[in-house]
C-alpha cells in the first residue's frame, strides 16, 4: 500500500510569512513547527500556523504539488488559501483533534 502525501503551507500570526512543506505524516509535522522543533524557516519566522493543506496519493504526488504551489506569486498562494479556509485559521488543532478519535 502505498503511503499518503501531504502538502501544506504554514503561516506566522501576522499571516505576512507563508512556507509550504511536504510531508508523508501531516499530524507528525505540524506538531513539530508548533513545539519548535523543526529548525530552519519556519522556525525563524514563526510560521506555526496551518492554513493549508492537500492529501495526496502518494508523497511523490505531494511533491509535485509542493512545487506548483511554490512556484505560484503571492497572490495565487493567497487565493488557494481563501478557497480552502476563508478565515486564515488554524487549522492544526482540528487536524490533530481528527487523529486522536
Amino acid at each position: 500500500m502505498t503511503k499518503k502525501g501531504y502538502v501544506y503551507i504554514l503561516s506566522n500570526p501576522r499571516k505576512t510569512v507563508l512556507y509550504t512543506g511536504v510531508t508523508g505524516n501531516l499530524g507528525k509535522q505540524v506538531f513539530a513547527h508548533k513545539n519548535k522543533i523543526a529548525e530552519g524557516f519556519t522556525r525563524s519566522y514563526d510560521c506555526n500556523d496551518l492554513v493549508y493543506y492537500e492529501i495526496k496519493d502518494s508523497l511523490e504526488k505531494a511533491q509535485v504539488r509542493e512545487k506548483e504551489i511554490q512556484s505560484e506569486c503571492r497572490l495565487g498562494k493567497e487565493a488557494l488559501i481563501k478557497r480552502f479556509n476563508p478565515e486564515w485559521k488554524d487549522l492544526s488543532d482540528e487536524l490533530l483533534a481528527i487523529k486522536k478519535r
